[in-house]
């Protein structure tokens, strides 16, 4: 009796456990947490490129759909120009990339193409800098995601005189340094100087 009694008690557990998996259950909202969550870091990695302004060093693809020689890939010069063919030097330092392709689409549109469809998409970004007090201090190729404890990883660490509590950035655009706490959620963005000062005995 007792045996058939805890056979009973098993099947209503599985019972349970299936019913959960279906849809409003358990196991769907499980589900779904984890696809809104894929779904805005989506979401937030597409909004950090859109917000993105371009500054020199950044090097872009520019694709015209209706004229294959214009698509071409630019290099943003010291004086924040890039050369395209037919409409000449265009600026394009402190444009977003969705800027840049409205200012090219009404240059076009002024007496060469009628309706230009194009986009422009970042290939590479700006170089970062990092000084101070870490063994290996100079410029490091961006990518995408770094923070103030990965770039001094990538610049070899601190060296003993290091202040590992915070750092100095220097944004681009900003005269001054900042100081933030050397924790992963502060990110370092392209064209960033970043100082490691030196700790006080």
């Amino acid at each position: 009796m007792l045996a058939r009694c805890g056979l009973f008690s098993l099947c209503a557990m599985l019972a349970g456990c299936e019913s959960a998996g279906e849809p409003g259950g358990l196991g769907a909202a499980l589900k779904g947490g984890t696809a809104a969550g894929a779904a805005n870091g989506a979401a937030s990695k597409r909004q950090d490129v859109t917000e993105y302004r371009l500054g020199s060093g950044d090097k872009i693809r520019l694709t015209v759909l209706s004229d294959k020689d214009l698509s071409q890939e630019h290099e943003v010069d010291p004086s924040g120009n890039i050369a395209v063919s037919m409409i000449g030097v265009t600026k394009a330092a402190g444009m977003t990339v969705r800027e840049l392709e409205e200012t090219i689409k009404a240059k076009l549109r002024d007496g060469f193409i009628k309706d230009p469809k194009l986009n422009v998409d970042v290939l590479t970004y700006r170089p970062f800098y990092i000084i101070g007090e870490v063994n290996k201090p100079g410029e490091y190729p961006y990518k995408g995601g770094v923070n103030v404890v990965s770039v001094v990883a990538i610049a070899g660490g601190y060296t003993y005189r290091g202040n590992t509590n915070y750092v100095l950035i220097r944004r681009v655009g900003d005269n001054t340094e900042k100081s933030y706490q050397a924790t992963p959620d502060i990110l370092v963005q392209p064209g960033d100087v970043v100082r490691i000062p030196e700790r006080y005995f």
